[in-house]
């Protein structure tokens, strides 16, 4: 992958876990990434807010100041002690949270003033009734540009090996940020051309969905969306990677069915693809051998099983994932209480390092 040498194709997805206490990452989170570290594997952040108006969830991790930045480093260290490598997806929510969540109050700020619809679906606990939020002027997006210029800047400084960059949103503007296909891609672009001139494009990947439908942000035509998109990141030599969303999964005869969508935005981008979406070990396994994808993410199954590429190179069963637990503030049930394989030590190890 670019100048990194991977040992396996298993990589830990972006998982927000909602427990760094007042958006300072905690000495817990040590435990828990390095758990799922092994030597020569990749491992994503959790999604980490680029300033104060990027929140979105409760007690979600920040690299806009120093004390963040500090609070990272031995997190970082824990992970590269057992020779993994460790990225930082580094986002803004943009209207996707409240008032309460937003410095002073006040509104959250997107690319359109429309509410998001309440969702009992989307699976998020406790469940949120987003506010109204306030529609960008034309000026200020630089300097939302320049907050993730800054944090890829503080990401690097407290270690990581690079950053994965996301932005959904939905977009009615009518300015040069709004409209055409082009428009609508004109602030991700500008903040990909920012964070490359930051850190280099060694150092960046992305994120992109632009099958999901979530938050009520959905495309016309999200092929024409990723294509265009694979295009600008193109224009940078040495792009790292982009990891890519599968369309929403089917059950057919009792088995979940991924529709595999992606392989022509695998053909066209030019550096290391990774695809995430449901795979477990068989579909995996079976989408690298074809060459659809380099690297497969996984989310719930590596949460719940904080040794899976070593249970997925033994075949060994796998433990079921709690999703109550997923967003809870405690900083060990269902964080750095899953079981590692009996017979296993790596899971005092883990604990000893942090």
């Amino acid at each position: 992958m670019g100048q990194f040498e991977l040992s396996h194709r298993v990589v830990l997805a972006p998982l927000t876990r909602c427990r760094s206490y007042g958006n300072v990452p905690q000495p817990h989170a040590a435990v828990y990434y390095s758990q799922r570290a092994t030597k020569g594997g990749l491992l994503i952040a959790e999604a980490t807010g680029v300033s104060a108006t990027a929140q979105g969830y409760p007690e979600t991790p920040g690299i806009w100041t120093q004390e963040q930045v500090e609070a990272w480093k031995p997190i970082v260290d824990a992970v590269h002690r057992k020779g993994a490598l460790f990225f930082l997806q580094i986002w803004h929510v943009g209207r996707v949270s409240t008032n309460e969540l937003q410095p002073n109050g006040q509104a959250p700020i997107s690319s359109t003033d429309k509410q998001i619809s309440p969702d009992p679906e989307h699976g998020q606990a406790p469940l949120l009734v987003y506010s109204k939020p306030r529609r960008l002027g034309t000026e200020e997006i630089a300097g939302i540009v320049d907050d993730f210029r800054r944090a890829a800047r503080n990401a690097i400084e407290a270690g990581f090996d690079g950053v994965q960059f996301m932005k959904d949103s939905s977009n009615d503007r009518d300015d040069e940020y709004g409209g055409s296909l082009e428009n609508r891609c004109r602030f991700a672009i500008e903040v990909i051309d920012a964070i490359v001139s930051e850190v280099g494009a060694h150092r960046v990947g992305i994120r992109l969905s632009p099958f999901v439908d979530y938050m009520d942000c959905v495309d016309s035509d999200p092929m024409a969306l990723g294509h265009y998109m694979i295009q600008q990141l193109n224009k940078h030599e040495g792009f790292l990677y982009c990891h890519m969303v599968e369309p929403r999964m089917a059950i057919v005869d009792g088995r979940r069915q991924i529709p595999r969508r992606l392989l022509p935005f695998r053909k066209a981008f030019k550096g290391t693809f990774i695809a995430a979406g449901g795979y477990d070990r068989e579909e995996g396994n079976k989408v690298v051998a074809e060459g659809y994808t380099d690297l497969v993410a996984y989310g719930r199954l590596f949460l719940a099983n904080p040794d899976l590429p070593r249970r997925f190179e033994l075949g060994a069963p796998l433990n079921k994932y709690d999703r109550s637990t997923f967003y809870i503030q405690d900083p060990v049930v269902g964080y750095t209480d899953y079981p590692f394989l009996e017979g296993d030590d790596k899971n005092n190890e883990s604990t000893v390092e942090a």
